[in-house]
């Protein structure tokens, strides 16, 4: 096969497995998976199409990644903050023994 086959047969199976993933914990928006195509490929090429690898190696290399892709990841990193209060967990102090 020739590099640029190759190439548009990863892009083509990074963008298929984004696109199929049913669960909000690995599903990225449109907008995600255009700032980070090419970070994905450029840092974590060896993980394609694992997308929980993927992932897991574009947070390893934050660092690395573009402004855009950093900024777009950082924000939906955050869970909104209906999510939040549905999630949040109080720990209550323990009586002292005695």
């Amino acid at each position: 096969m020739t590099k640029s086959i190759c190439k548009a047969a990863l892009i083509a199976a990074f963008v298929v497995s984004f696109s199929t993933l049913p669960t909000s914990s690995y599903a990225f928006s449109p907008e995600a998976q255009q700032m980070c195509t090419g970070d994905a490929f450029r840092l974590c090429s060896s993980e394609i199409p694992d997308i929980p690898r993927v992932t897991a190696c574009m947070i390893a290399n934050r660092a690395s990644l573009s402004s855009g892709c950093r900024t777009v990841m950082d924000r939906e990193a955050q869970p909104s903050p209906a999510v939040a209060s549905k999630t949040s967990i109080t720990i209550a102090k323990k009586p002292p023994l005695g």
